[in-house]
């Protein structure tokens, strides 16, 4: 029988990302983006609530019971910090428990462009958002933004997260971490407090729904410097799904107020590495010039992308021009390419132009 800090010792030995454990089938870890089983027994429903409640104390097992679902992180010593669900399925408990450094990587290790980003941690105020699917690593370029200005500036951070992942100690700055559910009784209840605590900073863990949406906006006309996430896979898609998040009576409104409050919007994911473990990432940038404020403003956010193809000397790039550098410089395959860009057919050309199309297709 495992324990469950043999199999997590597992998964760090072998650099993946999540383990998941899961009735009726042997544990499997994710490495490097495929997810692959532990060699083993399968587990049976018994084994698999004994090793998942030996993570929970009585007051989590109550709420997991209730709830049938639960968030959690949680550190040990050595291995790391684990950001954990637990969930119900087929009548079995199960969970999927991801992986967190306790070490913070900064911008230029994580293959930010870090002369941008230090740029951007240095606004006074504004609205930052980090995009992309789950597992594309946007808390991680979060952290690296939030220990960036710990170090650099003098202020009160304030998080707010479901659950804490990254542990930021102060520094130069207070640091305040508030979790759902221990710490608040939710996103909006926290945001609504948020305001008296005197924050200069603000990390919104998740962006999920009007209420939030509209605090990160406040906060960031109020003259805070807001950081936030969003499930949208580029930059257009971002503006595009906060404006119609609201009824269509508020929406000229909102987009007036992310004109003038958005800073930059950073959509990520993480490609497998050419010939080597391991992922890299790439990324589509847009910085709010005047151009952008007034296409979004005046309600012509489809134009934005020809305004990022142009912006190379602001540190904008699309992700097409990201996913091309990175195969160009042979990180990537020209099907890992392909496979992740929103718009094939203008990958294609850019490839074409650069006489590589049938190379590297080939």
């Amino acid at each position: 029988m495992y324990t469950l800090e043999e199999l997590l010792q597992q998964l760090v030995d072998k650099k993946g990302s999540d383990l998941h454990i899961t009735a009726g089938s042997a544990p499997r870890m994710r490495v490097d983006g495929a997810l692959t089983p532990i060699e083993g027994e399968r587990l049976t429903p018994e084994e698999t609530q004994n090793l998942i409640y030996g993570l929970l104390n009585s007051d989590q097992i109550a709420r997991f019971e209730a709830n049938l679902e639960l968030d959690l992180s949680f550190g040990i010593s050595g291995l790391g910090r684990f950001r954990t669900n637990v969930f119900m399925q087929r009548g079995a408990v199960g969970a999927v428990l991801r992986i967190i450094p306790f070490d913070i990587k900064n911008m230029r290790d994580l293959g930010l462009p870090a002369k941008l980003c230090e740029k951007l941690c240095a606004l006074p105020k504004g609205l930052i958002l980090v995009t992309g699917a789950t597992g594309s690593g946007k808390s991680t370029t979060l952290a690296s933004f939030i220990d960036f200005i710990n170090e650099a500036r003098e202020g009160h951070i304030i998080t707010i997260e479901d659950p804490i992942e990254f542990v930021h100690r102060n520094k130069k700055c207070l640091v305040n971490q508030r979790e759902v559910g221990s710490d608040t009784h939710g996103f909006n209840n926290a945001l609504r407090a948020v305001l008296r605590e005197d924050p200069d900073i603000v990390l919104i863990g998740e962006m999920r729904d009007q209420e939030t949406i509209q605090a990160a906006l406040t906060l960031s006309e109020t003259g805070h410097l807001t950081f936030g996430t969003l499930h949208t896979s580029d930059c257009v898609q971002t503006i595009n799904r906060i404006v119609d998040v609201f009824p269509p009576y508020q929406q000229q409104q909102i987009r007036t107020q992310l004109s003038f409050t958005l800073s930059a919007v950073l959509s990520q994911q993480l490609l497998q590495r050419l010939n080597s473990r391991g992922r890299v990432l790439a990324e589509e940038i847009m910085v709010a010039n005047s151009a952008v404020r007034s296409l979004i403003r005046d309600d012509k956010a489809h134009q934005i992308y020809s305004i990022i193809q142009t912006g190379g000397r602001e540190g904008m790039k699309t992700m097409n021009q990201s996913l091309f550098k990175l195969y160009q410089s042979n990180l990537i395959s020209y099907e890992e390419a392909i496979t992740h860009t929103t718009d094939p057919d203008d990958l294609k050309r850019t490839f074409q132009r650069a006489g590589l199309d049938s190379a590297a297709a080939g």
